[in-house]
C-alpha cells in the first residue's frame, strides 16, 4: 500500500498549560495539507507519543480524522513495548475511523527477532487496518533484521515500513525481498533521496513541518527522472534537515514553526526548550 510521497510526523500542539490545543491542531493540519503533505502520521514520537496518555491519543486521533476528511491518510501512532497494550490502543484507533496504524519497534525490553515477528504478528491479526511498521534501533535499541521484516511482509495487513536504521544494506535487501505492493518510507530525512535511490517510496518526515514543498519537489524531481534536479535540492536542503535534530525533536521543528508563524507551544518533560544559541543557530538555517 502507498499512503503518498511525502508524510509528515506531525507534531502534537499544546496550550500554555501543556495540555493538547485542538483549535491549533486544526490549523497545522491546514497548513501541512496546503505546503507539501500527502499524509499525517500522528502520536508517533514527533507528536511525543511517550508523553501522551492513551486518552489524549485517542481524542487526538478522533479530532484529526474528523477534521482531515479522507483528504488524505491519518495514520495513528500505536506502538507500545508492551504487546498487550499496542492492541488496546489499535482497536481504539480502528474506531475512531484513522486510515492505518503504525507500530514501532518495542523498547526497553530487548525482544530477539523471533519475539519482534511475534509482536507484529499477533497486533496486525487484531485489526482490518493496514499497518505500517517502524524500525528505529535509534530509539528503541533493538534492530529488526531484513529477513524479519520480509517475514512479516507475507501477513495480509502488513503493507509497509518506516526504516530508520540508516542501514542502506538492510533497506535493499528488504526492497528486493518484499512484494511491490509492500512499500518502504524513509524514516531520515536526511537519507530521503538516498532511500529513494535503491528504491524507497517516500519519507516520513520531519521536516516536511518547515520544507514541505521542497521535500514534495525533491522527491518528485527523483521519481521523473532529473536526478541532477533532485540531487541539487538535497543538498541545499540537507543543512536544514540536521538542523531539526540539533537538539532532541520534536523542540527545534517546533521552534521552527514558530519562526514561521504557526505556534504550536511547547515540549512536554523530559524535553526542554531550545538554549539561545540553538534557537538563534535555528533561526539563521530557517531564514
Amino acid at each position: 500500500m502507498k499512503f503518498g510521497k511525502v508524510l509528515t510526523a506531525m507534531v502534537t500542539p499544546l496550550d500554555n498549560s501543556g495540555r493538547i490545543d485542538f483549535d491549533q491542531t486544526t490549523k497545522l493540519i491546514e497548513y501541512l495539507l496546503e505546503n507539501g503533505s500527502e499524509g499525517l502520521v500522528i502520536a508517533g514520537t514527533t507528536g511525543e507519543s511517550p508523553t501522551l496518555t492513551v486518552e489524549e491519543k485517542v481524542a487526538l486521533f478522533k479530532y484529526v480524522v474528523e477534521k482531515v476528511k479522507k483528504r488524505v491518510p491519518v495514520i495513528a501512532g500505536a506502538g507500545s513495548n508492551n504487546t498487550a497494550s499496542a492492541v488496546a490502543l489499535t482497536k481504539d484507533a480502528e474506531a475512531v475511523g484513522v486510515d492505518a496504524i503504525m507500530l514501532v519497534t518495542p523498547y526497553y525490553n530487548k525482544p530477539n527477532q523471533q519475539g519482534l515477528y511475534e509482536h507484529f504478528a499477533t497486533i496486525a491479526k487484531e485489526t482490518n487496518l493496514p499497518v505500517m511498521m517502524y524500525n528505529i534501533p535509534g530509539r528503541s535499541v533493538i534492530k529488526m533484521n531484513a529477513d524479519t521484516i520480509i517475514r512479516l511482509s507475507e501477513i495480509e495487513n502488513i503493507v509497509s515500513v518506516k526504516e530508520a536504521s540508516g542501514d542502506l544494506n538492510l533497506t535493499s535487501n528488504v526492497i528486493e525481498g518484499t512484494p511491490d505492493n509492500f512499500s518502504v518510507y524513509c524514516g531520515e530525512d536526511a537519507l530521503t533521496l538516498p532511500m529513494l535511490a535503491i528504491g524507497a517510496d517516500g519519507v516520513v518526515s520531519v521536516a516536511s513541518h518547515v520544507i514541505g514543498n521542497e521535500m514534495r519537489k525533491m522527491v518528485n524531481a527523483y521519481q521523473s527522472g532529473d536526478v541532477k534536479n533532485a540531487a541539487s535540492l538535497h543538498r541545499k536542503l540537507l543543512p536544514i534537515m540536521n538542523g531539526l535534530f540539533a537538539a532532541p525533536s520534536p523542540t527545534p521543528v517546533k521552534a521552527a514553526l514558530k519562526m514561521k508563524g504557526m505556534d504550536v507551544g511547547g515540549v512536554r518533560l523530559p524535553l526542554v526548550p531550545l538554549t539561545e544559541k540553538e534557537e538563534s543557530t535555528l533561526k539563521k538555517l530557517i531564514q
